[in-house]
């Protein structure tokens, strides 16, 4: 969305800024991410400094058309019509810009924070607050020190109120959110355990979150959480609420399930009042209670109030990615459409490879606080600079502005059942189809009708954790160490291209598989990165040298193999990866052999060692540590002997995932990162919370029986119930790789948030659940693991295994879903 603008000139001057102004420029959009960029006429580029410095992607983004960039130096920056705003530190310039755009506008400012549900309750309350207000937010999760500023910065005249979150991680950073955000109401959501780690005690962290008030005129909290810190409020005024005291403004002195909602009495200013919540869970009971004594502290009646949180609808902020019918890929978000998620929305789609063919179905826009000519233009302006091949509008108002749309392939319906009848002729085939629409459009059963049919068994895949393990891995690797990480076995049974193009498109160095036909349907994905396979066919050559795949040479028969093939296809210089034995024994070349292959790689023109590589045994035990030792001292050996006969360097690489932590002397030029990226090592403290498990595999209930405690239960007459019960029948068995070692009481699933015992022998497609004094039914969600209750490496430990054997058994017939925030 674009904000007010300003002149190249007047930003130099906000951010007090060195260097020369070599052409006008008017600035209306920050951009943080070379990949991310629309409107670049407009755009003013922040190098940041993290874990990737931003100063390497200045070319990148001169490419892409910006011309304007906040550097911490730039002389060496030779880019004609550029100019280079040269600053002590790039971020603090951005949020100083931030908050001198923020200090233009006179609108109430709700701010946010929490360490549990600061998201939910900011979109709860725009959906509560937006039919009598312009209000403008942080799109999705956009709390951090970078989001926030590039939230405040979308405040227009337009706005008349403003509802920002503010995330902190550790002490001294709330004052800088506070100076961008400046909020005149505050709420504090729960506070819990995230975050405690950047802390060093739960006081030290509530007084950090607090800050965000200091200024406030009014703060909406929970009495019951701040009981003991009630003289550290800064607040003006307060607007308590509390489950325990009659002391709070809002007294919650009932609660009651009815049906699926939850129904809550209260007392508020000498009156009983009432709310019907649409929800039942625990978080959700409590988050629509701070909406409710928000609505309540802005003045809004107690039965307005609950009418409107009656209608609450679920917040979904994660995009999904999964398989769809004609070998589609569905994107989908189908629950809320505004200008800033459907950004964020199209850079994920402009992340897919796996098709050539890009598509976006959109429905109208609510609630933008624009005039529709206005807003048509900017959707329109923003879906034409993403190769977007395929649009299609449902709504009036998308239908009435289609000439703002010059897309090759484009059509509009008035509304979504008009569509559903013409999906057929709409002909969707071998392409990635984004579905993107306001939650009354109900796109969810446009979702459901491209959506490939399968098993309700499911391992849903969080990218975002993904993304966050390879950045935990790379805070741990020396400056210029390259990163290859290991996507065979279907990355570790957690899907192909869509792993690798979220490790393509976050810039690994390598990608490594198993076999060739791996690195064929990376290829075919639209995968362009370095392929390493591991054990090359030499019947295969033939496709290996086609998609431009790099063969690890292991033996002298698999060298004399390859060299014979690139003699007969004329082929030179074809790169490949020398792999040394240096103690696990499996494949590689023994030190004994390391002159004999020198004298082969001797003025061979037929191969380029692009590496040298070998494999620690037992790097995450200390009790081989003498002998890692002896493996890194045989890799040195041989690949000096080898770079010496080469007359050139290649890169050495040795670590794996649990050497990466454990001998960081030993990461070379590249580390190989396996199953870390997945959430799993053991080489990682368990107080260490940068690392999770991407991976939640879930099921659900087939059927519920009552089972007296004489009767036998599944085959072999194996399991029995120590007493008269209930057992659950769930749709997961051997096929879908939960093995049979987990039978009659050894393996546990969570249902209704207890976990209970396998009865019986697992059976190809189903097993049964003691679910006895639980009250299930069928259709119940069940979880076999997941990041919080029970994690995979739980799983491994009740049949004696290691998590890798976990992972990989999830059978191909279980559908993946991949979530994308």
């Amino acid at each position: 969305m674009h904000s007010n603008q300003y002149s190249i000139t007047e930003v130099k001057q906000i951010i007090n800024a060195g260097g020369n102004i070599v052409k006008e420029y008017t600035i209306s959009l920050l951009f943080t991410d070379s990949r991310r960029i629309n409107n670049a006429a407009e755009g003013l580029f922040f190098a940041l400094s993290g874990r990737r410095n931003g100063h390497e992607f200045v070319a990148e983004a001169y490419v892409a058309g910006v011309r304007n960039f906040v550097v911490e130096h730039g002389p060496e920056f030779n880019l004609p019509e550029a100019n280079f705003l040269i600053v002590a530190d790039p971020l603090a310039a951005m949020q100083a810009l931030a908050a001198h755009h923020r200090s233009k506008f006179n609108l109430q400012v709700i701010g946010i924070t929490g360490s549990n549900g600061k998201t939910i309750v900011k979109e709860w309350l725009y959906q509560l607050l937006a039919a009598d207000r312009n209000i403008v937010r942080n799109p999705k999760s956009y709390n951090s020190q970078i989001g926030v500023p590039l939230s405040v910065w979308q405040i227009s005249s337009s706005n008349t109120l403003g509802i920002f979150e503010a995330g902190i991680s550790t002490i001294n950073e709330m004052d800088k959110l506070e100076a961008i955000i400046k909020p005149e109401i505050g709420v504090l959501t729960h506070i819990g355990t995230a975050h405690d780690e950047g802390f060093s005690n739960p006081r030290e962290k509530v007084l950090e979150k607090l800050r965000l008030f200091k200024n406030c005129t009014k703060l909406i909290y929970n009495y019951d959480q701040l009981i003991t810190y009630q003289a550290d409020i800064k607040a003006k005024e307060t607007f308590t609420w509390s489950r325990k005291f009659n002391q709070a403004n809002l007294y919650v002195f009932s609660e009651t399930t009815i049906a699926k909602n939850y129904y809550l009495r209260a007392h508020y200013q000498n009156q009983e009042i009432e709310c019907l919540i649409p929800f039942s869970d625990q978080a959700s009971i409590e988050n629509a209670i701070v909406c409710w004594a928000t609505m309540l502290a802005l003045g809004y009646s107690a039965v307005e109030a609950d009418k409107r949180i009656e209608r609450l609808a679920p917040v979904s902020m994660r995009l999904e990615l999964k398989n769809g019918i004609n070998n589609c890929s569905v994107i989908d978000d189908s629950y809320n459409s505004d200008l800033q998620s459907l950004e964020i929305a199209l850079n994920f789609l402009g992340q897919q490879n796996q098709h050539h063919k890009k598509t976006v179905i959109l429905s109208d826009i609510y609630q933008s606080g624009l005039p529709q000519e206005v807003l048509y233009r900017q959707v329109a302006e923003l879906i034409g600079g993403k190769k977007v091949d395929k649009f299609i509008g449902v709504g009036e108002a998308l239908s009435s502005h289609q000439s703002y749309f010059n897309i090759d392939e484009q059509h509009f319906f008035k509304d979504t059942a008009t569509m559903l009848q013409q999906l057929k002729q709409l002909d969707f085939k071998d392409e990635t189809i984004l579905i993107k629409g306001s939650r009354s459009f109900e796109f969810e059963r446009i979702s459901r009708a491209l959506a490939q049919k399968a098993h309700e068994t499911v391992m849903e895949i969080n990218l975002n954790t993904l993304l966050g393990n390879l950045n935990f891995y790379k805070s741990k690797i020396k400056s210029g160490v390259k990163v290859m990480a290991m996507v065979k076995a279907f990355s570790y049974g957690s899907g192909t291209f869509e792993v690798a193009n979220m490790l393509q498109y976050n810039k690994v160095d390598y990608l490594a598989v198993a076999y060739i036909d791996e690195g064929v349907a990376l290829r075919q994905a639209g995968i362009n990165l370095p392929v390493m396979v591991l054990n090359p066919e030499a019947s295969a050559f033939d496709k290996l040298t086609e998609y431009k795949l790099e063969p690890v040479i292991y033996s002298f028969g698999l060298l004399d193999d390859f060299v014979r093939y690139a003699l007969g296809c004329d082929i030179l210089h074809y790169p490949v990866h020398i792999k040394v034995d240096t103690g696990m024994h499996r494949l590689g070349f023994e030190n004994h052999e390391i002159e004999t292959l020198c004298d082969m790689l001797e003025d061979n023109r037929y191969v380029r060692i692009q590496s040298v590589f070998s494999h620690l045994v037992a790097s995450e035990a200390a009790k081989h540590d003498d002998f890692t030792k002896t493996q890194i001292k045989r890799f040195e050996k041989a690949f000096k002997e080898i770079e010496k006969t080469l007359g050139y360097k290649v890169i050495k690489h040795l670590c794996n995932t649990a050497g990466i932590i454990r001998w960081p002397s030993a990461q070379y030029d590249m580390v190989r990162l396996g199953i870390g990226l997945y959430g799993v090592d053991s080489a990682v403290p368990a107080s260490e919370t940068g690392l999770q498990p991407i991976a939640t595999l879930k099921t659900s209930i087939a059927q519920v029986k009552k089972i007296p405690a004489a009767d036998t239960i599944s085959y072999g007459r194996s399991g029995k119930l120590a007493r008269d019960g209930k057992i659950a029948t769930v749709r997961i068995g051997y096929a879908d790789g939960y093995l049979r070692a987990f039978g009659n009481g050894i393996g546990k699933m969570l249902v209704k948030g207890t976990l209970v015992p396998t009865v019986g022998n697992i059976t190809m497609d189903m097993c049964m659940l003691d679910v006895s004094g639980l009250d299930v039914r069928e259709g119940d969600e069940v979880i076999i693991f997941d990041e919080q209750h029970q994690r995979i490496e739980e799983l491994a430990k009740q049949i004696g295994t290691i998590p890798y054997e976990i992972l990989t058994n999830v059978s191909q017939r279980v559908k993946r879903v991949y979530f994308y925030e």
